[in-house]
């Protein structure tokens, strides 16, 4: 049974009870994401996240490790755009204490000099990895064409200058503005009490408190024209991703989009797989996926594609969505892409992990979970219409915004452009 309780100081439990399993996985999370910094702080979320493990209050680096590891459990964290994440699966008799630990990094850690030195060398070290890896850099680079002069623009992780200068002050000023209660979600699922677990909520952070939460700059949602960064650089393959400004996570057309992104390049029946791989043998891999947050959102193409067919490769992508965007699906199609995003809703969500951070994520964004049923309810109301209107809006060449990273040729890049701008 799915459970929310919210404390008087604004901390919100939520819980999904499987009495038949063995395991419980828990979260704590602040909605204190990317989107919330400045360029001169960028990355301080991140950087954040990293220090919590370094050491808190209670605990020290290694029990923070060895406590959870210990009795066979496994943590980690995560920072997004929105949110951060610090969570754990352990057997379930081992819960309390998990949650004790996960509270205490969260909420009370240490941030010393002299970690913070040390962990700085790990997150540079971090960035370049990620500079080494254009299949990851390729979506950075969209990202700031989608939301130019905006901390959505920005790396996650943050850039080298700004990590470079960051000191504890800046972290602890970013714990004191978005650390608080009414910012706090705790999500569990598994063999565990939820009043067992407001108690233990209650006790370690009851007595919290602080304002709201700073509000975060607006993003946009519409462009005039579209957009493109060639980034010359020596791989064995071209890294493609195109993406278009879309919905926001409760808008109306919301599933009619997530519909239309698995007809598109959602598995390996799907339209652009079939005419780049299938047919043409002109990329290993294609796909696309929609994100979506609070005010913005984005539908996402991404291609691996062999250096001397990028052009072919690119002109055919967008000759697909073109197609897509003016003529209605067949139903056959249409039929397999809500079954296919139903299935996957239901197999998403067997792991008692999965079903925390379903739970979690649904309440620290939305203050409230979707149901199954109404997902499915919606998916089923979706129609053919639908699909071909939002990819007719979606789908404009003046929302268009492409990054390629690879070793450009000039007749390349000029080719390219000429497809987009």
């Amino acid at each position: 049974m799915r459970r929310i309780t919210e404390l008087p100081n604004k901390i919100r439990i939520v819980t999904q009870e499987f009495k038949d399993r063995e395991s419980a996985s828990i979260g704590v999370w602040v909605a204190a994401g990317g989107r919330y910094e400045t360029p001169a702080n960028k990355g301080v979320a991140h950087f954040l996240e990293h220090m919590a493990f370094k050491g808190s209050a209670k605990y020290s680096c290694d029990q923070i490790k060895q406590l959870i590891e210990g009795v066979g459990g496994n943590l980690n964290a995560f920072t997004a755009e929105e949110e951060t994440c610090y969570y754990a699966k352990v057997p379930a008799n081992h819960l309390k204490e998990t949650f004790d630990i996960l509270a205490d990094i969260s909420f009370f850690p240490k941030i010393s000099p002299k970690d913070l030195e040390k962990e700085r060398t790990v997150i540079l070290e971090e960035i370049k990895m990620y500079h080494d890896l254009p299949q990851y850099h390729v979506g950075e680079l969209l990202e700031a064409l989608l939301w130019p002069d905006h901390p959505l623009g920005l790396s996650l992780a943050g850039t080298s200058k700004s990590v470079g200068e960051m000191t504890t002050n800046h972290l602890h000023h970013f714990k004191k503005s978005l650390y608080i209660p009414a910012n706090t979600v705790i999500s569990a699922c598994g063999s565990m009490k939820h009043e067992e677990l407001v108690g233990w909520v209650r006790s370690k952070l009851g007595k919290l408190t602080g304002p709201l939460g700073p509000s975060f700059i607006p993003a946009r949602r519409i462009q005039d024209k579209p957009s493109v960064h060639l980034h010359h650089k020596q791989t064995e393959q071209m890294h493609l991703a195109l993406g278009y400004l879309a919905y926001e996570t409760n808008h109306k057309d919301y599933y009619a989009l997530a519909l239309l992104s698995i007809i598109l390049g959602g598995n390996m029946s799907s339209r652009l797989f079939n005419e780049l791989r299938e047919k043409r043998g002109l990329a290993y891999s294609v796909s696309s996926g929609i994100k979506s947050l609070n005010d913005t959102g984005v539908f996402m193409v991404r291609a691996g594609v062999d250096n001397s067919k990028i052009v072919a490769a690119t002109e055919l992508i967008l000759k697909v969505m073109s197609k897509t965007a003016s003529s209605i699906i067949n139903e056959d199609e249409f039929k397999r892409a809500q079954e296919y995003y139903m299935g996957q809703s239901l197999l998403g969500l067997e792991d008692t992990m999965d079903q925390m951070l379903w739970l979690g994520g649904g309440v620290i964004s939305n203050d409230k979970v979707k149901s199954i049923g109404d997902i499915i309810k919606k998916i089923k109301a979706v129609t053919r219409a639908d699909i071909k209107r939002v990819a007719s809006e979606i789908l404009n060449p003046q929302r268009l915004n492409m990054a390629v990273i690879g070793p450009l040729t000039e007749e390349q890049q000029k080719e390219l452009k000429g497809l987009v701008l």
